[in-house]
């Protein structure tokens, strides 16, 4: 999801302070966590009430946050940090009270006497790492749905958006006790603290390498994850496509926050027959929409790289590729001082380039061309399994045998990203890409410990309790038969 120092090697030692400061508010939510488990559906939409109250009253702190951190215009602040954080709180307090319900469990023939039911409790005590690509939206919803789920909080904001992270610590503090909801900044040293700390589940967004340390960690206390990666999200263009469209929506997908989103397009797969026209369908599209080369340095609706350091490797990126043979369509002009890179589509460059292998996370999109279909599905099944798969086709044929024979986290059919911002589907990776899956339900579910109960009314079971003689040898026997 975004490129950090990995948890854990070399760092300075945390300070016994921070230690003793986390270790207090990790055993105080320890204790009161047992306290939320008989909380019912209106205590906790009472607590996230406390946080919409907070989240709202901070609306200009947030765009001026993130105004400040990378250049984040104001409407993409809207879309992408404030609409889906209101849009959950409205669908949790909607279906919590569901949600929260028993189900029962209809009883087999095996069973008969008995009367069984799943119940849904919260895990305890949780841990949010979030990302600084959308600080707010990938904290907030993570909190929410540990919050609707009856759990306590603990949540380490990236250090690499400060002045947003503190805004979201000025929330945290006004909406919730310490006991509830507590916060903790710092470097990769507080991280790998609170990560190998026993929580009882933990949800990371980030990227595969730093997700690898963060489940090593966990599995140390057998701790479970939620882990929200990323990848190489590939777009395939079929030679039936509506260029028009696709050239729109895959420039939006794709430079919305400077390219730098988990699911943002990371390379484009065309259809060799239709690459110049959708060559010009894409530079058209950027044009309308941020301004070709330089004129997008001044467009205040195109985002910045986040820091010096993400700009510096991205342009390396874009380096290695052209001295791998790429050639620049649209794009290429860097300025290190304003951080800023032009939207860029690039091709020709070799398979062993660093932009065909590592996520680039920033504003340069690779075009291949493929003549049949089957090229593309090999290419993307030769590479570990992405975040997402974008799918641009009018032919259905097509469309249903790259779903059936790729496997990617989610998929959009000519369109991109929107798949997250849908309340009523799950989002997330497989293997490299991510584990488990979250978004509304999904989110409540993956906070929650789905517990079996079985009652026993009047069954027979005692029937087949030992001593083993042959007549209970023969009821065994005769119930095998019955049920096979």
């Amino acid at each position: 999801m975004h490129k950090e120092l990995p948890l854990g090697g070399n760092m300075t030692e945390l300070k016994p302070a921070v230690k003793a400061k986390i270790d207090k508010v990790f055993a105080k939510q320890k204790t009161y966590a047992l306290e939320l488990r008989k909380s019912d559906y209106r205590q906790r939409l009472a607590v996230l009430k406390r946080f919409e109250t907070a989240f709202k009253d901070s609306y200009d702190k947030i765009h001026k946050a993130a105004a400040a951190d990378f250049g984040k215009p104001g409407a993409e602040v809207d879309l992408a940090e404030i609409m889906p954080v209101v849009t959950e709180l409205k669908h949790i307090r909607k279906n919590l009270k569901a949600w929260m319900k028993a189900e029962p469990v209809k009883t087999t023939l095996s069973m008969m006497g008995t009367k069984s039911r799943i119940v849904k409790e919260p895990k305890g005590v949780t841990l949010v790492v979030s990302p600084w690509n959308y600080p707010f939206n990938l904290t907030f919803g993570p909190m929410m749905w540990s919050i609707a789920a009856g759990n306590t909080v603990i949540i380490k904001p990236s250090e690499m958006t400060p002045k947003m992270s503190k805004v979201i610590g000025q929330i945290v503090k006004q909406a919730f006790r310490p006991e509830e909801v507590s916060l903790f900044e710092g470097e990769a040293d507080v991280a790998s603290y609170l990560t190998n700390l026993p929580f009882d589940h933990i949800f990371f967004t980030g990227s595969p390498a730093v997700g690898k340390h963060v489940m090593a960690a966990a599995a140390k206390n057998l701790t479970s994850v939620t882990l929200e990666l990323g990848g190489k999200s590939p777009v395939i263009v079929d030679k039936s496509a509506n260029l028009k469209k696709a050239g729109k929506s895959i420039a939006w997908g794709k430079f919305n926050n400077n390219g730098q989103t988990c699911i943002a397009p990371d390379y484009i797969y065309v259809h060799e027959s239709i690459k110049d026209k959708f060559v010009e369908q894409m530079t058209a599209a950027i044009k309308t929409q941020y301004g070709l080369g330089e004129d997008a340095s001044t467009n205040t609706d195109y985002c910045r790289v986040v820091n010096a350091g993400h700009h510096g490797r991205i342009n390396r990126l874009l380096d290695d590729a052209k001295a791998k043979g790429g050639v620049v369509l649209t794009g290429g002009e860097v300025d290190a001082k304003s951080k800023f890179i032009a939207p860029t589509l690039i091709e020709g460059m070799s398979d062993d380039s660093a932009i065909m292998n590592e996520e680039i996370f920033g504003p340069l999109l690779p075009i291949i061309t493929f003549s049949e279909i089957d090229e593309a599905i090999s290419y993307v099944n030769a590479r570990p399994k992405p975040l997402a798969l974008y799918i641009y086709s009018k032919n259905d044929k097509v469309t249903n045998k790259v779903l059936q024979e790729t496997s990617a986290g989610d998929t959009c059919v000519n369109q991109t990203v929107m798949h997250f911002l849908h309340p009523n589907l799950p989002f997330g990776g497989v293997n490299n890409s991510g584990i488990g899956k979250s978004g509304g339900v999904w989110g409540f579910r993956a906070f929650t410990h789905e517990r079996s109960v079985l009652v026993d009314k009047h069954s027979s079971t005692a029937m087949m309790y030992p001593p083993y003689t042959p007549g209970v040898r023969r009821l065994i026997k005769a119930t095998i038969k019955l049920l096979s």
